[in-house]
């Protein structure tokens, strides 16, 4: 359903994730189980939710073959209810206790994620707007907080500084708005000699008149409107279609976007909307794990 996450980039983070455990040196399960001792685990969702996280249940059912297999019941992106049964792990009982804190970890921010996302998508349905993720997501955990988004029916802006121009306030800050059309050629042309081409060029503008200007510019991809009421969407969406350029200038909103708000954004026109609470505000969806010993 979605593309795969890197096999040595989620490896790394699980292993670093379990050091901090201490898994490797479980006192409790030292004194308190027998080395062999088997147990089979069910990992259910405790509330209504959606689902990410296959690409890691397959990597812990390869990384511990033969101590450990992995029955995995939902795909990416299912809809999930109080007491629907995610997977199902059977082997060794002390590896299973290691390994429940991080799993839980991962897997409740994972589909905590993909299921805000998911509300943001159904609120706009029916709308030519898409929700579109941020840069705002949990340090080194960037790949997987925009997989989730992708598995909550989002789509992932920039995947970082390295991919695509984006011009905030802050790379002009100063440039008075009648020499902005001049900058921003300048930016322009500067990306045409790049060793590579960018995914997309979009400038921020906070007032319609610093709009008007970049109308002016050709090249631009994507008009970023940061903090904009609806009524100056609607605006941006009639200036720009009289300037020629609906279907040709994306306009994204930005700022404050809130689910309660965010239907309102979307029957303005603009076709993409930044949400910036997807990954750094999603609550954890709660997720147990119940171990039944062989």
């Amino acid at each position: 359903m979605h593309e795969s996450i890197d096999r040595e980039y989620l490896c790394d983070l699980w292993h670093r994730a379990l050091a901090e455990d201490g898994a490797d040196d479980d006192v409790t399960c030292a004194v308190a189980l027998q080395e062999k001792a088997l147990g089979t685990a069910h990992l259910d969702s405790r509330q209504v939710g959606v689902f990410a996280g296959r690409f890691l249940l397959n990597m812990l059912d390869e990384l511990y073959a033969g101590p450990l297999k992995v029955d995995i019941h939902v795909e990416d992106g299912g809809s999930l209810s109080a007491g629907t049964r995610i997977a199902t792990l059977v082997g060794s009982l002390r590896l299973l206790l290691g390994l429940e804190r991080t799993l839980l970890n991962f897997l409740e921010r994972l589909c905590g994620v993909a299921t805000l996302t998911r509300g943001f998508v159904d609120a706009v349905a029916g709308t030519k707007a898409k929700i579109y993720d941020t840069r705002k997501t949990l340090p080194g955990w960037r790949k997987l907080d925009k997989y989730a988004v992708r598995c909550g029916g989002g789509c992932n802006h920039r995947m970082g500084l390295h991919d695509a121009i984006l011009v905030k306030d802050n790379h002009i800050a100063g440039i008075p708005t009648s020499e902005l059309a001049a900058v921003a050629g300048e930016i322009i042309r500067r990306r045409d000699r790049l060793a590579f081409a960018p995914d997309f060029v979009e400038f921020e503008v906070d007032t319609l008149e610093q709009f008007d200007e970049l109308l002016k510019v050709g090249g631009i991809d994507v008009i970023l409107l940061d903090n904009f009421t609806p009524d100056q969407m609607r605006e941006a969406v009639r200036r720009r279609g009289a300037a020629g350029l609906a279907g040709k200038l994306l306009l994204e909103a930005s700022g404050g976007v809130s689910l309660d708000k965010v239907r309102v954004i979307a029957e303005t026109g603009v076709e993409r909307i930044a949400v910036g609470a997807l990954t750094h505000s999603a609550p954890a969806l709660d997720i147990g794990m119940e171990i039944d010993n062989a």
